[in-house]
């Protein structure tokens, strides 16, 4: 116990001083609360509008990818490097963790991580009477070729 008493009064020691510190402040910092120091940025500069809009969640998780993709990377650099030094318990460390990042990576898929925009709904197209909606109209019937009048086939 007589070895770890140093630090044990370093510890105490530094916590009075953090604690003295702390009252010492709110006893004598002087107190003149104008507009410009309850702002939310103390820069001088008075905000002209609202502050914007919170990121959606997606960005962080896009993120949060991105981050899980370089680490997979480092994870796997020493043993491409050092394959035959590392063994099979390497491999097989880096095969575990590459399995549970791609179970996490598809689930965040199907959730609509990657879904940006506005959500787009199914229209479903009546055929009807109507000729532009024909299913018999395809690309060789619909577009005009231009710049074939006139020119021959050549059999090749």
């Amino acid at each position: 116990m007589g070895q770890y008493l140093p630090i044990i009064v370093l510890m105490v020691l530094a916590i009075i001083f953090g604690g003295l510190s702390s009252v010492a402040s709110l006893l004598l910092a002087p107190r003149r609360p104008n507009t410009a120091k309850s702002a939310p940025y103390e820069c001088g500069i008075v905000p002209s509008r609202e502050a914007p809009e919170r990121f959606p969640v997606s960005f962080y998780i896009i993120a949060m990818l991105f981050i899980m993709f370089d680490i997979e990377i480092i994870f796997m650099y020493p043993y491409a490097v050092a394959r035959e030094s590392l063994g099979i318990y390497a491999f097989l460390e880096m095969l575990t963790f590459s399995a549970v990042f791609f179970v996490a990576f598809v689930y965040a898929i199907a959730r609509g991580a990657l879904d940006w925009g506005p959500l787009k709904k199914a229209v479903r197209i009546d055929m009807g009477d109507d000729p532009m909606k024909s299913p018999t109209r395809t690309v060789l019937s619909t577009v005009k070729r231009v710049g074939l009048e006139g020119r021959e086939e050549t059999a090749a």
